[in-house]
């Protein structure tokens, strides 16, 4: 079993990193295998609703995303970081998540189908528990088991020493990498025992009361 962990800072070793290598050296602890994924820091568009990914089942844009896209179905977990900008993901995090699961949901929705996520924050001071939950809207709507900690799965600092010092955010990171692990665990053992996935029904889009047409 191997996890995906995605770095969404334009900050390639920064904060953001240096939170999601403990979450990785955990789970590597308890059995699995794990890859950093860094989005880079070249400007990413957001989501302009074209919707070839519905025929394509990847972005019309050729850029990280589909580099990602073309690896994601390959893992069993993810864990996604962001830092803080103005009280939210950062932009292109933000840009990043919209495209990538908006392509999966309206190509079929099998490449994170229960699989478990985590979001992890880093900020200097304030917006993270904001910015947890943001992420976490994405993990709901794409059926995806949401992973937490004995905390909320944030660091704080202004540099990477500063995140190191912060003894209950690298604690809460370590127990964050151990809780998947065992879920990985157990959802790998329900399978070998024949626990079969839920059956997925076919979509129904109302738009309040009415049935769109």
């Amino acid at each position: 079993m191997k996890v995906l962990l995605t770095n969404g800072s334009p900050h390639e070793e920064g904060c953001t990193y240096t939170a999601l290598c403990e979450v990785s050296a955990a789970l590597n602890q308890n059995g699995i295998d794990t890859d950093i994924f860094w989005i880079g820091k070249k400007p990413l568009s957001g989501c302009v609703a074209c919707k070839s990914c519905v025929r394509n089942n990847r972005c019309v844009f050729s850029d990280v995303v589909n580099e990602f896209l073309d690896i994601a179905g390959d893992y069993d977990g993810y864990v996604f970081g962001t830092p803080v900008h103005w009280g939210g993901a950062c932009g292109s995090m933000t840009s990043f998540l919209d495209r990538v699961f908006y392509a999966d949901l309206q190509g079929g929705g099998k490449r994170f189908l229960l699989k478990p996520a985590a979001a992890v924050i880093s900020a200097r001071r304030a917006g993270t528990t904001a910015t947890w939950d943001q992420v976490n809207k994405y993990f709901g709507l794409m059926q995806m088991p949401i992973i937490t900690s004995r905390y909320w799965p944030i660091v704080h600092g202004a540099c990477p020493e500063d995140v190191r010092k912060d003894l209950e955010g690298m604690q809460t990171m370590r127990i964050l990498g151990a809780n998947m692990a065992f879920f990985l665990q157990c959802r790998e053992l329900g399978i070998k025992m024949g626990i079969p996935l839920p059956k997925q029904e076919p979509a129904v889009f109302t738009n309040f009361i009415r049935e769109r047409e």
